[in-house]
């Protein structure tokens, strides 16, 4: 195997999807971090969703729409599901559990460690804990939610209909012999 084949085959496996959840999940942490952060800072007000858990609840909600359509469309159009809304819920599972994390990180920090400044909220939940979340939904998406193996997926009905289509064509350079209306053979007869 040749280097250039490696690194060929590193880019079509993980690379060019790496890259692409990259760019969707940076601009989704700048959702979410901007979003958190005036939450934290009263900037709709003080109310419940000002306190660092539920102000982390509601931005990574938002954040977790835009990097579906986001994933969903660019970074892996072309595994994306024919069943949208079955994608669309493990989509939500995975990325729950990413939330997941990164609210841990942040209630350690803030209840435990009782570092309660927004910027030590905004470095536990949105650095440390989005970091593992991160590595946790990229995994997550690529191998289950839009992995090769989904029988549902557009790439996999794409090639299915073309093997359909391929069956009932003739090969290349192949004739059929004509046959008579009624369906007689004219051989032996003179």
């Amino acid at each position: 195997m040749s280097f250039k084949s490696i690194i060929r085959r590193a880019w079509d496996g993980m690379v060019r999807y790496a890259l692409k959840f990259g760019v969707v999940g940076l601009i989704g942490f700048f959702i979410d971090a901007g979003v958190f952060t005036l939450l934290r800072v009263g900037a709709f007000g003080d109310g419940w969703w000002s306190q660092a858990i539920a102000a982390k609840v509601i931005s990574t909600s938002i954040a977790i729409v835009f990097n579906w359509v986001g994933n969903r469309y660019w970074t892996f159009r072309e595994h994306r599901r024919k069943n949208f809304v079955l994608e669309a819920l493990e989509y939500i599972l995975v990325s729950l559990g990413g939330m997941l994390i990164s609210l841990a990180c942040l209630y350690v920090s803030h209840h435990v460690l009782q570092l309660t400044s927004v910027l030590a909220d905004n470095i536990s939940a949105n650095v440390i804990g989005l970091g593992l979340g991160t590595i946790f939904r990229f995994l997550l998406y690529r191998y289950w939610v839009y992995g090769l193996h989904r029988s549902d997926g557009l790439t996999n009905l794409a090639r299915v209909e073309e093997g359909q289509r391929s069956i009932f064509e003739e090969p290349a350079g192949v004739a059929q012999a004509p046959t008579t209306a009624t369906g007689d053979d004219d051989r032996g007869r003179s």
